[in-house]
């Protein structure tokens, strides 16, 4: 029985979302609870490895229960009004704690053909940065980061705008053995919320290591004045890391939605997926 999870975390306290010995990281922190409902060891397969740091409101995740440990699930069941894989939520909601900073806001059970991962076509991250006009708000200082100075939110929003299609993302992008740094920018913008804070909104088919980070940082030191709004494609097509920008820290970074495609395309998509990461 396959589950989808839809998951949310405070990232401050953890080591990024990968399951690391003797770390606490997100995956580890949900596999253990789940273990301790169905009776045995259990592994997630999530739509996308968050850093150290980083937040998520909309992070999905699946994971497959084999006969026995659905069993478990379904023989404590009793009289609840829900089905039984909607129940794993409030369990597991039960086993973290009522102020646990991951919680799962819900499960179900999979379509078929769905995986977390490979069947997603999107995934959309917001970025919150606080300069001179907003000042530091300490009831947001987990999600917010701060920089001296006031920015120019017109030019880094038209800067952001330049970068948006399909690009070797690697100058943004911070390297890994055999993976590709080739993604589809599908949107990238910047406005000031109603508390005057710079919010990024950015949208990819994927993200490599490090690259909203590094995208947001870009579009900082354009706000700065320390590079112009055109430079950022010159950056990009030069596909080797610079110092011209920094890449800014993950507390600001909130994974916020993933998208899939209708349910009868979630197994071509998935291997569609597959085989270019075979390729990549």
């Amino acid at each position: 029985m396959r589950i989808r999870l839809d998951i949310a975390y405070d990232g401050t306290h953890f080591r990024g979302w990968a399951k690391q010995p003797t770390l606490r990281t997100v995956q580890g922190t949900l596999e253990a609870a789940l273990a301790r409902i169905v009776g045995s060891d259990v592994q997630f397969v999530v739509a996308g490895r968050t850093d150290a740091g980083v937040h998520a409101s909309g992070q999905v995740a699946h994971v497959d229960l084999d006969e026995k440990q659905w069993s478990r699930i379904e023989s404590r069941q009793g009289r609840a009004p829900l089905e039984p894989a909607e129940t794993i939520a409030g369990r597991m909601r039960g086993v973290l704690g009522a102020y646990s900073d991951v919680t799962v806001t819900r499960t179900s059970i999979a379509p078929e053909g769905f995986d977390a991962r490979f069947s997603a076509v999107w995934r959309r991250y917001r970025y919150r940065l606080a300069d001179a006009r907003t000042g530091f708000d300490p009831l947001r200082r987990h999600d917010t980061t701060t920089v001296r100075g006031r920015l120019d939110e017109q030019a880094m929003d038209a800067a952001a705008r330049t970068l948006i299609g399909l690009h070797d993302f690697a100058a943004y992008c911070k390297p890994r053995e055999e993976a590709t740094t080739i993604r589809t920018l599908l949107d990238y913008r910047w406005a000031r919320d109603a508390e005057g804070v710079l919010v990024a909104e950015v949208k990819a088919d994927a993200f490599c290591h490090s690259m909203v980070r590094a995208l947001v940082g870009a579009c900082a030191a354009v706000g700065e004045g320390r590079l112009g709004v055109d430079d950022l494609v010159v950056l990009r097509d030069a596909l080797t890391r610079t110092s011209e920008f920094k890449v800014l820290a993950a507390r600001g970074l909130i994974l916020t939605e993933v998208g899939y495609p209708a349910d009868d395309l979630l197994a071509t998509r998935a291997e569609q997926t597959r085989a270019r990461r075979d390729r990549g």
